[in-house]
């Protein structure tokens, strides 16, 4: 861990943050109607999720997907995302597409359970499947973007994402990160990665 980079990121992250969130507070506030007067059902979708030395948060997004909507995954545990997903909403599906469904974890940041740069946090039950390599992931906090995210994002299986994470882990530093928010920004503006539905599918109900 660079310890000496640790803590000027944590600021760097909550005032990156509660500038963001207060710029894009007006179109927050757009998203949050359309999703409200478009589908029945909450704005926000939280969900258990590992955060960093495998504690516990509920992360924030904006609901993409019908109430009660069947948990679908890939064969290797993803979760299943398609351009043709039926148990998403017509303003979840742009909301993916630009990943604005991805802001309220901005929310997250402000919490000091996120960072805008980190491994993306993955559901509980992974950590009982990671290697012990791959749990040096962990040791930092999870972030909204990260090294595997640019590296394929969705399209790049599961354990390679996790070895991604684990070499981000030990080696970010300043200029690793805004080369990654850099090439987020890219791969958002061309809605490269966002669609995980190449490996076979179950129902998980």
């Amino acid at each position: 861990m660079n310890k000496r980079y640790y803590y000027v990121k944590i600021a760097i992250d909550v005032i990156i943050a509660a500038i963001v969130l207060l710029i894009l507070s007006p179109l927050l506030l757009i998203i949050a109607l359309l999703i409200r007067l478009t589908s029945k059902g909450p704005v926000y979708f939280k969900q258990a999720r590992l955060g960093q030395h495998g504690n516990i948060f509920y992360i924030h997004k904006f609901r993409t997907m019908i109430v009660n909507a069947p948990d679908i995954r890939n064969a290797d545990g993803t979760t299943f995302n398609s351009a043709n997903d039926s148990r998403v909403t017509s303003i979840g599906k742009f909301l993916r597409k630009t990943s604005l469904d991805e802001l309220p974890q901005l929310i997250d940041v402000i919490l000091l359970d996120m960072s805008i740069v980190g491994p993306r946090p993955e559901l509980p039950e992974c950590i009982n499947i990671m290697s012990s390599e791959q749990k040096i992931k962990l040791d930092v906090k999870p972030g909204m973007t990260g090294w595997a995210v640019i590296h394929g994002r969705n399209n790049v299986p599961i354990n390679e994402r996790r070895n991604l994470d684990a070499w981000y882990a030990q080696n970010y530093s300043f200029l690793i990160d805004w080369k990654i928010i850099f090439k987020t920004f890219v791969m958002v503006l061309m809605s490269e990665g966002y669609i995980n539905d190449h490996s076979k599918q179950h129902n998980k109900n």
